[in-house]
């Protein structure tokens, strides 16, 4: 019987052993250990008595606790195990230095930013998109943390959510709010896994209340209704281009929006039309004799 056969018949890993045996050796490679199981056997999982844990204070004085509790509770759901890689941790920690340097960057102008959601229920263009990004964010990460218990998820929804902040350049007072709101929200969000970071920047924001007392706020449904959306259009079946149509638009407005697009007509080119086929908010398929 192979080496690796044996170990994984009687769920053990290398670690089990050679990494007692290298202590003993006084040898202390890393590398040599991961070659060791990469080549012949499994990870070994964290335990006591395979001497391979790792001090979490060690970690927390490295990198700070907001990271480590970040990348613990988005490695796995909270019922599964995991291993811990140096990557993993450092991934939390840029995404934590990331988000510092975004605020403190725009802090100056951020802190005279005041808002209503009143006077943000009538965006347009790239400001109404990212304002339902920021409350279809809200909506999910309740569902995750309070119904799935998926706080990996929930944190994965934050980080989508950051991505979608730090791409936006607001070009008027209305971008500013609509980013400022963002902004604090993204921060109670993340406030119960990374309480020490979002409490600070939350006061650099003006905010005079502590974060730690702030409710989750709800999504604002206004903000989450869709105007607008992407439909393809296939010709015969074969994808040739996407038009916008209003939400929920009848055949007769789709039908009108996709023959007056010149990538359809290109298509068409006096060609009879045998059937329309629309689905609701999801196809247009041009069926041509």
């Amino acid at each position: 019987m192979k080496i690796s056969e044996f170990l994984k018949a009687n769920q053990l890993s290398v670690g089990d052993n050679i990494v007692l045996l290298l202590q003993k050796l006084g040898i202390d490679d890393e590398r040599l250990l991961k070659k060791l199981e990469s080549e012949i056997g499994e990870t070994a999982k964290m335990s006591k008595s395979k001497g391979n844990v790792v001090d979490p204070e060690e970690a927390v004085e490295r990198y700070g606790a907001d990271t480590v509790r970040l990348y613990i509770l988005f490695a796995a759901p909270p019922e599964q195990d995991f291993e811990w890689t140096d990557e993993g941790i450092q991934g939390a920690y840029r995404f934590l230095n990331r988000l510092w340097n975004f605020v403190i960057n725009r802090e100056e102008w951020l802190r005279e930013v005041a808002y209503t959601r009143e006077e943000l229920a009538n965006l347009k263009g790239k400001a109404r998109e990212l304002r339902r990004a920021v409350h279809q964010t809200i909506a999910d990460y309740l569902t995750d943390m309070e119904k799935r218990y998926q706080l990996n998820t929930a944190i994965a929804k934050i980080m989508k959510l950051f991505n979608e902040l730090s791409d936006f350049e607001p070009e008027d007072e209305t971008d500013r709010k609509v980013l400022k709101e963002g902004i604090d929200t993204l921060l109670l969000l993340l406030a119960p896994i990374a309480p020490h970071l979002s409490e600070e920047l939350w006061q650099r924001l003006g905010h005079e209340e502590l974060i730690a007392l702030q409710s989750i706020p709800e999504p604002d449904e206004k903000a989450l209704q869709v105007e607008e959306l992407e439909v393809p259009v296939q010709v015969n079946g074969k994808l040739r281009t996407r038009i916008r149509v209003p939400f929920n638009a009848d055949e007769e407005t789709a039908r009108r929006i996709a023959l007056s697009d010149e990538k359809v007509r290109s298509y068409l080119d006096g060609k009879e039309i045998k059937k329309f086929i629309y689905v609701k908010n999801k196809l247009i398929n041009i069926v041509l004799g």
